[in-house]
């Protein structure tokens, strides 16, 4: 994949603007100021692809990006203290309308900060996609501001404050660094690979 052409299509704040699945999606999840906006831009080299904020909850809608065979969606971060119980209510609306209407979700990049446990949002987050049996990878954000030492004792930490954690993949990433990056674009590459022969496949049965 040229990650280069990356193209931002649109963003919706309701749930009832979602517009139709009709590519397959690798969503980026994670509680507000976790990094998200920072790991987009470091993969697709694009500074300004998506906003990156120092106000936590500043992502209050769901943005789509293209690069085909793959949908990219950017979902809002959860977990913003200060955010009114209105726009709490909106966010689960949206999150609810995006999960739960038969989208065609590849793979959820589940973003943590390596730095603390896991929060109890993030835990929630985590159930969630166990229950619903959706394919995640957990991406631990800013590993450049831990030391190999403290690095090694958060994976081992990791081990017990993640449920089924010998079960997930989990990448340290650096967004200043870009360590993890070829992990993750590996993953990604590795889908897009299946997507396309599928794709073939279908046109050759026509």
């Amino acid at each position: 994949m040229n990650y280069h052409n990356i193209v931002f299509e649109t963003s919706f704040g309701l749930s009832s603007q979602l517009p139709p699945s009709d590519l397959a999606e690798i969503a980026f999840a994670g509680r507000s100021n976790v990094g998200k906006s920072s790991m987009i831009n470091k993969l697709f080299n694009r500074k300004g692809l998506a906003r990156v904020s120092a106000t936590p909850g500043k992502t209050a809608t769901i943005n789509f990006f293209r690069l085909e065979p793959v949908r990219f969606v950017d979902l809002p971060g959860y977990g913003y203290a200060k955010v009114s119980r209105g726009e709490k209510q909106r966010w689960a609306g949206l999150m609810e309308g995006y999960f739960n209407t038969g989208r065609s979700i590849e793979l959820v990049f589940q973003l943590v900060d390596m730095r603390h446990p896991p929060s109890k949002d993030d835990l929630q987050m985590i159930d969630f996609l166990i229950q619903n049996e959706l394919p995640f990878v957990i991406i631990l954000t800013k590993k450049d501001k831990l030391s190999k030492r403290e690095q090694a004792e958060r994976l081992e930490k990791l081990k017990e404050e993640v449920p089924y954690a010998d079960q997930i993949t989990m990448i340290p990433f650096s967004a200043v660094t870009g360590e993890g990056l070829e992990e993750i674009k590996g993953i990604i590459d590795e889908i897009a690979q299946e997507l396309e022969l599928e794709n073939e496949e279908r046109e050759g049965e026509l």
